[in-house]
């Protein structure tokens, strides 16, 4: 879904009006979570108290990537939204489509081992049956089937909380008080644009695209993309000094049908351009079109690397 407009808007009316619904979400969220299993490995998730993208899967490789620097063979562990299949299943990329089993878990599955799972402690289990000595979730705070070791939320700079409601009257999963005292750090990724709930300790990141992405710049690019904000990525080309003669926006998940995506090339085309997406959206891409659209990797790149590891310590997960 795209987020409507007064999620941004605190005093709007419509975020008034459903302010008790959202109220009520909370309030079933809450009853929803059962007794939590533990794992025989820690399990560290990553994920948002908003609905939508703020760069949690880059901040899961990054920090799946410093635990396998210190000797932890990390698994990841993914509900794979947008996929049919339920799991728990480890992500092939050579066999599997979003459709079977989402966008992310195949991103995840190009550094490490993946798993899909609806039942997350399912999930955990053949993982650590698999092998890891450690398990990272790639969403699932909000989700109480598994115990968690460490919590790591992710916010977007630039939009943060939005209003700070509950949806329906807002972004926000479950009230932000709620969410901040499960978590142990709030990893805010960009620029630093809105006011934030403090309280939680403080990592600053920001996305940087990979090496080579800079042929890109001076070239006419058509851009689109099917993230939680889409117009992060309209600003990453343009950063990278891309003329950005046109850009389309998709709900997150967007699932391309091939008529649609080659309607995509066949604009890039007509105005000379070269067709850019994120690689998340390139997942979605039928095969036969993804080999003739361009790719933007991203990486995260972290203000003080030393406060993640200090978190990771603290927690006892790396020495």
């Amino acid at each position: 879904m795209r987020p409507p407009a007064f999620w941004n808007d605190a005093g709007a009316p419509e975020a008034r009006l459903l302010a008790p619904a959202g109220w009520l979400y909370a309030r079933l969220a809450r009853a929803g979570r059962g007794k939590a299993w533990r794992a025989p490995v820690p399990v560290l998730c990553v994920g948002n108290a908003v609905l939508g993208g703020a760069g949690k899967t880059p901040v899961a490789l990054a920090v799946a990537e410093r635990l396998a620097l210190s000797g932890h063979r990390p698994h990841f562990l993914s509900r794979g939204h947008g996929g049919r299949l339920r799991g728990p299943v480890r992500v092939d990329p050579a066999a599997h489509g979003a459709a079977d089993v989402g966008d992310e878990p195949l991103l995840l599955a190009r550094a490490a081992p993946a798993w899909i799972a609806r039942n997350r402690a399912a999930g955990a289990a053949a993982a650590a049956a698999a092998g890891a000595s450690i398990v990272v979730m790639d969403d699932g705070f909000q989700n109480g089937s598994l115990a968690k070791d460490a919590a790591i939320l992710v916010a977007d700079g630039a939009v943060g909380y939005g209003n700070g409601r509950v949806f329906p009257a807002g972004p926000l999963r479950e009230p932000a008080a709620a969410a901040h005292a499960r978590a142990d750090a709030l990893v805010i990724v960009g620029r630093p644009q809105c006011a934030l709930p403090n309280g939680l300790p403080r990592l600053e990141a920001r996305l940087t695209p990979a090496p080579g992405c800079e042929r890109l710049a001076g070239e006419a690019v058509f851009g689109f993309a099917g993230i939680g904000r889409p117009a992060k990525f309209a600003e990453t080309l343009q950063e990278l000094g891309a003329r950005l003669v046109d850009f389309r926006a998709f709900p997150d998940h967007h699932a391309y049908r091939p008529e649609e995506a080659m309607a995509l090339l066949e604009q890039a085309a007509a105005l000379g351009a070269r067709c850019v997406t994120t690689e998340k959206d390139a997942v979605r891409l039928p095969a036969d079109i993804r080999a003739a659209v361009d790719t933007l990797p991203v990486a995260v790149e972290w203000r003080d690397p030393e406060r993640l590891d200090r978190l990771l310590q603290e927690k006892g997960l790396i020495s």
